[in-house]
């Protein structure tokens, strides 16, 4: 059996999670990692193909792999994430050094590759294999897949449809990882509300989070990434009403004018995307909301551009995450659309959501000044630590500080992109 591995990872934080699962099963056989790539025995990529960029620093990757393999041929490797479709041969062709191309979350084939043939790792192996965080948070995945088909997005095709994990089965695992130091846990879907939908019970999001509250050890519940026709008041109202769940949302509306979100088959309109906000910020005044924009989508004109930046003068979002369309190869927009906006005018109106943006974050970060927040210490860098509020901004502590430990923390400068402070008792002292 080989003895080392190395592990790279690109992309969202479900693919992190996948990472973290899949060294969690080279730990439990008795593997050990390394960071350098030249001294793994086995080499596994996952890879996301939601961007280009994304798919570049893995082809580049891939490069490095096809030079190692010709020194050492007895050398594993395996690719797995969003660019494994169901179809591989386009990708065994371009890349003959891969060994295996595996789908998200299918783990089989990578371990196979070292033990050969195992017929429990569906049944036994995987659902009882937790990782092991550095740190004091974590992220647990509880839907796979999405059913939205939004025509820019290779994730259902990548992903597959909806698939909930079974509610105990994700308590058992926020226990473990509890036990093991962590403080907060991260929910993740691709519409994470989805969860529970296709289960026979049909819970939904809301109870999933009273049952991990009941943890004892368990400080925080985060959840993303949210989308609107999902969100309902329910499950607004069991984030309200339980402490342990931070009122903060990533809730994408990618565009303000009705016309492109029908083109994005998004599934709502602007107004019932206002509406839902406004809900939102009713049960939760001060909620954090942050959101995902698209510009320059095929057929996107400069009205319709003038929409997007009038909903975020409007709603007022934390933060915007915006990007310029490009078209990935067998989405809907890929197949039936032209890529009729200018690279230039992508730039300058990307340029204008990021001016809208901080200047917006600005202003909202500076109503933090003189407040007392309660952080999570989350790590240090350079000898700084550094957490989050409940409402998701980040802030960095001007005072030494243990990681996983909770400091009130006293705001005295805001900054468009983090918050920075010192610890409250601290000043009470002085």
């Amino acid at each position: 059996m080989p003895g080392r591995y190395y592990l790279w990872t690109v992309g969202c934080q479900m693919n992190k999670a996948d990472s973290e699962k899949l060294a969690a099963g080279f730990d439990r056989m008795g593997l050990k990692p390394t960071d350098r790539i030249e001294r793994a025995d086995i080499v596994v990529i996952n890879t996301c193909s939601v961007r280009q960029h994304a798919e570049d620093r893995a082809y580049s990757k891939l490069g490095r792999v096809r030079d190692l393999k010709k020194s050492n041929p007895a050398l594993k490797v395996a690719v797995m994430g969003c660019m494994v479709g169901l179809k591989t041969g386009d990708l065994e062709k371009r890349f003959p050094q891969v060994d295996v191309f595996a789908r998200p979350q299918q783990f089989e084939p990578i371990i196979e590759l070292i033990e050969g043939p195992i017929e429990d790792l569906g049944g036994e192996f995987w659902p009882t294999t937790y990782a092991i965080p550095e740190g004091p948070t974590a992220y647990v995945p509880i839907v796979h897949g999405c059913n939205k088909f939004c025509t820019y997005c290779i994730v259902p095709y990548r992903r597959g449809r909806e698939k909930s994990r079974p509610m105990d089965e994700i308590v058992r695992e926020v226990a473990y990882l509890t036990a093991h130091g962590v403080r907060e846990v991260t929910l993740l879907g691709q519409t994470v509300e989805a969860y529970g939908h296709d289960l026979a019970e049909q819970p939904d999001l809301g109870d999933l989070m009273r049952d991990l509250s009941a943890l004892d050890r368990l400080q925080r519940i985060r959840f993303l990434t949210s989308y609107p026709r999902d969100m309902t008041h329910r499950i607004l109202e069991a984030i309200a009403e339980l402490p342990k769940v931070m009122e903060c949302f990533s809730l994408p509306v990618q565009a303000g004018s009705n016309r492109v979100l029908d083109s994005m088959r998004r599934g709502y309109t602007r107004e019932e995307y206002v509406e839902k906000i406004a809900e939102v910020r009713s049960l939760m005044p001060h909620a954090g909301i942050t959101t995902d924009v698209i510009v320059g989508y095929p057929g996107e004109t400069g009205a319709d551009f003038d929409e997007t930046c009038s909903l975020l003068e409007e709603l007022r979002f934390d933060k915007v995450h915006v990007a310029a369309y490009s078209p990935r190869p067998g989405t809907i927009a890929w197949r039936k659309m032209e890529d009729d906006v200018p690279a230039e005018v992508k730039a300058a109106r990307l340029h204008r959501v990021e001016e809208i943006e901080e200047r917006i974050s600005q202003e909202i970060n500076s109503t933090y000044l003189g407040t007392v927040q309660p952080i999570l210490v989350e790590a240090i860098r350079n000898d700084q630590p550094n957490g989050r509020t409940r409402t998701g901004k980040l802030v960095h502590l001007d005072a030494p500080a243990r990681i996983g430990s909770m400091v009130d923390v006293h705001i005295e400068h805001a900054g468009p992109f983090s918050l920075r402070g010192m610890p409250a008792d601290a000043l009470v002292l002085a």
